[in-house]
This record gives structure tokens, sequence and C-alpha cells, in this order.
């Protein structure tokens, strides 16, 4: 049926090669290599050499001179490796830094261009879609596209003696376009356990069960009647890194090589990783086909194409669909002007069920959903799978000349979506209206979060993540009762009740608890339950601390941080155990004065234990903050600084929130977050560009400048200035002048001072309605403080 853009199978012959635009885009080559460890010819390839033999394949599927099509290669792209994929990925072969121009070398190409593409599974045919628009420009005449991956290799060898190095270094230019990976993993989601994929795609899965009402042993035997086709078209491909057909009963079932990974996965429903494999493609212009000699059988057009992007998890309306990938498929065919029946090939992106699923539940029924055996048969071959797909597409295509087949490839977590239809039938360039369906998308309202959620609420979806010791975690995705916002959370390590409640029966809809902490949000059946593991902490003083010391002088309260081997640097450890001081301070009705600095006299605080970090340990800080303070609301009794030494980073941040600073003449405060590629994010940022001039915090924020004790008291950061190793000294003798008035009416100014601190005009501050002013008009206080004055004696405070 014709389309939007009109009937394609109406422009052969009548619009034949010769009627074409000479910078029509047309695919002329594609090529695959493969090796796997148990080959009798195993050749143990770097990724470079995987990729490379695939070009050569390419190459000499154009059916044309392999050298002279190489020579004429102006642009080259890469997909990125998984050890290239993210800032902390590994190579631990070695790898070429610069991967485009390494594999062109190999096979004689010279390009003027050569980029690498972002990470996802979307790469490959957004890179194809990206060559054949840029030839229909005549920016680009001819252009090779290419990718590999060698986990299995490096991953067998690694650890083994005499084993090689990838490590390449190549001259010439390179457009790296980054990781790409904004919006589709932060850093909240990490700490809450979605760091790998399966958790994340379980978490889909899950929901759609629900939404379709089916058991889980409903949903594994469909997921398995779903991929046993898959298996079979990969026990006949010679690529294929996992060549063995399976039944839907044996992979639906757990087994000891089946084991669960994250209910409802095991091994055999999802993207196997360990492959060797390469495969690239040949993308020019019709007129360089023509001058190069490619045979008219060799040629495969691009008939439609769309590129769109999901919005991020947590924002989806959703978690059960994608519609995104729907609208993004439906769009290639109505550019190509088709429908699904029409299509004689189809691969949809199979990293998990739930890709497949959602896109063939909008597409109608489908013929075979893959050509290759899909990522957990034939290999989820990194971002670089769909290249095969394609490569296979264009050997079917050109076995049975005029029918149409459809690429689909996945990025993200159901993120990104590229689709395309080829076809041998000749035509034109069309540009398609991707951007106006992102625009819609992006007009989409997005799904409120609580970051820090506490309370009574539903599971809205979930998944149960297995180590292969058998512990087992729970995530949890649900909605707040109070408000429906949208949070996520972890079990607690342990918590058997909330497991259950997870691993049986139907869990979605269920009512939970759950609770909010520095290191993140944890979820359980029941308040009483949440209490049982995480019991409320009394709000006072020990008598030790391990990493802090504190003195108690009548109703004044010091804090030392007592880490000079560190600078007096920050882990969690030192962080909760303030935190637990601060907590007892602001409780304790008989404390009204609190004095925080740091041992030795080097350092106030160096901010963030970035060794610690650096180490891999988890790096968390409590919900009230850096040092407990940072972030906590209702300081409501006062806090002094006392600066001795460096008060940087953290350091500076922590500072900055007190309500006092008194600084030695050894004092330097500053902000180098920059420099280690981080943001002062405790405070910093904004408290700062509030305290001092707005240019010098500019300065201290973007080029690390650092002010020193009489700077800091010039531009107001600091109330005072002692000798050198006297700031505690000083710190004292200004929390004796704030003891010398009344507690009550010392609280009920910071509030208010609090309160009013974001209204603009002054009269309306100064009109603002405080209920702290109204209690402290029938305080005892009060009545003590001008009975005093009147007896003209000091005033005994009662702090109430």
């Amino acid at each position: 049926m014709a389309g939007l853009w009109g009937d394609p199978r109406a422009s052969h012959p009548e619009h034949p090669v010769s009627d074409l635009d000479p910078r029509t885009p047309v695919l002329v080559g594609a090529g695959q290599f493969a090796e796997r460890l148990d080959d009798p010819g195993y050749r143990r390839l770097s990724a470079v050499d995987l990729a490379a033999e695939a070009v050569r394949a390419a190459l000499a599927d154009t059916g044309a001179d392999p050298a002279t099509v190489a020579a004429a290669v102006d642009t080259v792209g890469g997909i990125r490796q998984f050890e290239n994929s993210t800032p902390v990925a590994s190579a631990p072969l070695g790898r070429s830094d610069n991967y485009p121009r390494s594999v062109a070398a190999r096979v004689g190409a010279a390009p003027a261009r050569a980029i690498l593409d972002v990470a996802g599974g979307q790469s490959p045919q957004h890179l194809v879609t990206e060559f054949a628009a840029a030839i229909a420009a005549g920016e680009v005449e001819v252009a090779l596209a290419f990718g590999s991956e060698a986990i299995s290799t490096v991953q067998h060898l690694a650890g083994t003696a005499g084993k090689p190095d990838f490590t390449e270094h190549v001259e010439g230019t390179l457009e790296d376009r980054g990781y790409g990976l904004k919006g589709l993993a932060s850093r909240h989601q990490v700490m809450h356990g979605l760091a790998d994929a399966p958790s994340q795609y379980a978490l889909f899965e899950n929901a759609r069960r629900a939404r379709l009402g089916l058991s889980r042993e409903e949903y594994a035997a469909a997921m398995g009647e779903l991929l046993a086709p898959f298996s079979k078209i990969a026990a006949e491909n010679p690529y294929a890194a996992a060549p063995v057909e399976r039944t839907a009963e044996e992979l639906a079932t757990p087994s000891e090589a089946n084991r669960p990974i994250a209910d409802p996965y095991t091994r055999y429903l999802v993207a196997r990783e360990k492959v060797n494999q390469g495969a690239a493609v040949v993308v020019m212009s019709v007129a360089a086909a023509d001058r190069l000699g490619i045979p008219h059988g060799k040629r495969v057009f691009l008939h439609g194409h769309a590129d769109l992007r999901e919005r991020d998890l947590m924002e989806r309306a959703d978690l059960s669909t994608g519609p995104a990938s729907v609208m993004a498929a439906r769009h290639a065919l109505d550019v190509a002007g088709i429908e699904a029946a029409d299509l004689s090939t189809v691969d949809l992106y199979s990293c998990f069920p739930v890709a497949v699923f959602t896109v063939r539940e909008g597409l109608g029924d489908l013929r075979d959903l893959t050509v290759t055996g899909g990522l957990p048969f034939f290999g989820g071959a990194g971002n670089n799978y769909s290249m095969h797909a394609i490569a296979e597409t264009v050997r079917r295509l050109r076995a049975e000349p005029g029918t149409f087949g459809f690429v689909g490839a996945n990025g993200g977590l159901m993120s990104k979506y590229s689709a395309a239809v080829y076809s041998t039938t000749p035509v034109a360039w069309r540009a398609g209206d991707s951007a106006a369906l992102q625009a819609e998308i992006d007009s989409w309202q997005a799904q409120p979060e609580a970051r820090r959620a506490d309370g009574w609420a539903t599971v809205e979806t979930y998944t149960v993540k297995h180590g292969r010791g058998g512990d087992r975690t729970g995530i949890v995705i649900g909605r707040l009762e109070a408000d429906d916002r949208r949070f996520i959370a972890l079990t607690h390590d342990g918590d058997t009740d909330a497991l259950d409640l997870l691993s049986t029966g139907e869990p979605i809809g269920r009512r939970v608890f759950v609770r909010s902490f520095g290191f993140g949000n944890r979820v359980t059946t029941t308040a009483a339950r949440m209490a049982e593991l995480f019991p409320p902490r009394p709000k006072v003083l020990r008598e030790n601390y391990e990493h802090v010391l504190v003195r108690r002088d009548g109703h004044l309260l010091e804090v030392t941080i007592n880490r000079p081997e560190s600078r007096n640097s920050l882990h969690p450890a030192a962080n909760e155990e303030l935190d637990e001081v601060f907590d007892a301070y602001f409780a304790d009705p008989d404390l009204w004065v609190a004095i925080l600095t740091g041992a030795g006299g080097k350092s106030f605080s160096a901010g963030n234990d970035l060794v610690h970090s650096a180490s891999g340990k988890p790096l968390w800080v409590p919900k009230n903050g850096f040092a407990g303070l940072t972030s906590r609301r209702d300081m409501d009794k006062p806090v002094i600084a006392a600066v001795n030494g460096y008060a940087l980073g953290g350091g500076c941040e922590i500072a900055l929130a007190c309500h006092l600073v008194v600084a030695d003449a050894t004092a330097r405060f500053g902000l180098p977050e920059v420099k280690v590629g981080l943001v002062a994010g405790a405070g910093g940022l904004v408290r700062l560009p509030r305290t001092v001039p707005p240019a010098v915090a500019t300065e201290m924020i973007l080029a690390g400048r650092r002010l020193d004790a009489a700077e800091a008291l010039a531009y107001g950061l600091v109330n005072r200035v002692t000798e050198a190793g006297k700031a505690l000294e000083g710190a004292r003798e200004l929390a004796a002048r704030i003891l010398d008035g009344s507690p009550t009416a010392v609280r009920a100014s910071l509030r208010i001072m609090a309160e009013t601190q974001g209204i603009p005009d002054p009269v309306d501050a100064v009109e603002h309605p405080s209920p702290a002013f109204d209690d402290l008009l029938v305080s005892e206080d009060t009545i003590e403080g001008i009975t005093a004055f009147a007896q003209k004696r000091r005033p005994v405070w009662r702090n109430r």
C-alpha cells in the first residue's frame, strides 16, 4: 500500500537508475567476519583486525576492485567497542587510540574524515543513515561504516602468559563523538542497582507482563516461544557466536547453564556479549558507483529511515511500552511508502525480549523477526550488532530483487531507536521527518520523580537480581501514595520479607514502605519492618567516635574532624559520624552553640576523600549533606566553623554552610572541583555566589582561585581572622558572645532569617508572619530578658 511518500515500487522501472540524482546514496558492499575460541583456525584477532576482515569482505562484495574502492573512501565511521563505551571501561589487552583510522589503514584507505560514533545499539543504522544523508547533500561521496568486538578473546587471554598487546597509536584526525550516555544512566539510578542492562530491561519486562495480566510462568513461556525461532536461525548462521538451536521450554526453564540473571530473565534469554565478530558496509553515491564499476545487482537503496529518542527512564508515562521505538519503525515504513506486511525480511534488535515484543506489537504481525539469529544466539556484538543485521539484510534482498527488508536498531534502555527500510529497487533519497516526531516525544509530560522517597507506596515494576553465589537484591520502581511521584529503591541486604514479596505472586500494585537515606532509598514490606531493618538512631552524643572528636563545655559543643593523615577529608563513615553528632546537637536543649574545626594545623578539611572513592569504594553522604550540614534544613542553632589551614572543596562548602566562620592567618578557601572533573555540588555553586561578589565566586569555581584569610574577610566569607593556630580560640570567643544572649531569641532569629531569605522586597520580608516570632513573644526568655533589663541584672536564660 502506498504511504505518505508514495509507492516506491512505482519507481522501477519507470524511474531507472539513470534517472536518479548522481548524489543518490546506495549501499554497495556488506561484509562480516567472526571467529570462535574453538575454531581450528582461531587467530586471536583484535577488534581492529576483526573489523578489517569485515571491511575487506565488504570491499570485495562490491563486485569492483577492492583496492580501487578503498582508495576512493573519503569518510569512515567506527562503532565503539564495549571497552570504550563508558568512562570506567577497561581494555585489558589494550586498544587503538584511533579505531576508525586503524581499521582504514589495514585496508589501504586514507579517508579525509574519521568518526567514532556514540555508544548504543542504534549506532550502526544511525551512522548508515547519516552517511546516506551526507552523500545526498554532496558532503560525502564514498563512506565506510564498521564495528567489531573481541570480547571473547580479551576475556579468554587477559590473564594468560604471553597475552597479545592490542595497543595501537595512529596519527590523523578523529571526530570522537563521546560516549553519548546523557540521560541513559544517572548516578542516582546506578546507586540503586541499575548499572547493568538485564536489571534495567527486567523492569520493562515485568511491567509489560503485569499489563497483559500474565503469570510468571505464562510470561516465561511467551519469552521462550518468541526466541526459539531466533536460535534456529542462529544455528544455521556461520557467523553466530552460539549456533545451537534451543526449544522454547529450554529457553524458559532455569538450569545450571541457564541460571537466573534478573527476574524474569535467565541466561539464554539475554544478549550474549562474549563474541569475536566484525561487520562493515560500503555506502556511496550513484555517481561514484558508476565511476567505480559497481554492478547494478550489488546496489541496495535506503527507502525509509527514522531516528528517535525515548524520554529518560524515570520520566516515561508507562514503563511497559516503548512508544518512541514504535514511532521510529512506523515512520521508516511510512517514508518508504510501504506497510509492515510488505516486508520480506525483518530484524528487530533483540537484546531482551521486551525490545522485540514492543516493536512487534506496534507493527502488527511480522514474518521472521531476525535475519541473524538475534543477540542472545548470534551474539550481542557490543554496539555493532545491527551492522550484522544490515549486512545480512543486503545479502537476502539481493537474492530476491525488489523485496523490502527492515532493520530496527535499539540503544540504551529502549532509549534510542534507528530504523530503516532497504530494497534493491532504485529510489531517490528521502529526508523523512524524524525531527517533528522527536519534538512530539519531547513535549510529552514527564512523570514527577522523588529522588528521596519516604512513606507508603505501591510497586509499579520491579526485578530481583541473582548473584552467582545465590545472593539476591530487589529493585523497585514505585509510586508514593502521598503524591504519586515515582521513585526507585533497593531492598536491604538480607531482607527476606521484601525479597519474598518480589519473588512470588504478583508484586506489581502491592503496598510497600520506602525510606530515604544518604546511600539511597530502601524499600520493604511495612513501616514496622523498616524500623527493624533501620532502627531509629538515638539523637544523643556518644562517648567515642572513630573519625570525630567531641568536647562539651557547658552549653558549647566543640566538634573536631579527626583525620589529619588525610587532611581531614571525609569518607562515608566520617560523614555519617558528623551527621550523628549534629543530629544530637540540634536535638539537645542544653547545647546552644557548636564549633566545627579540623585536627592538626594544616587543614580544616580537604573535602571528599578522593583516595577512598578512587579505590572503588562507594562514596555517599548523609541526607543532611556533607559533614551532616550542607543539606540540613532547620539549622536553628548556630554553628561556627573554626578554619585552621586549608578549607578546599567540600571543606569550603562546610564552612559556607555554617552560620559564622573564624579563620586563622593560614586559612585558604577554594573550590577546585573542576580540576578533577567534578563540581562543587554540596552547596558551593549555590552558596559561594551569595556570599562573595559574583565575579570572585565565578573565578573561584571555574578557575580554582583560592582566597587567603585576609581576602576572605574582605569579601565577607569569614567573620574574623586570628593569628595562625588561634582559629579555635577565636571561635570560642565568638561563641561566648552568642551564649551571652538568649538561646531562644538566637533560634528565633535564625529561623526568621531563613524564612525571609528568598523574599526580594524588604518590606514584604519585614511583614512576613513568622511563627518563630510569635512563639518568642510568649517565651520565658523574653519575659526574663525584659525583667532583667528593668532590674539591671544579668538575665538567667531558661531556653524555653
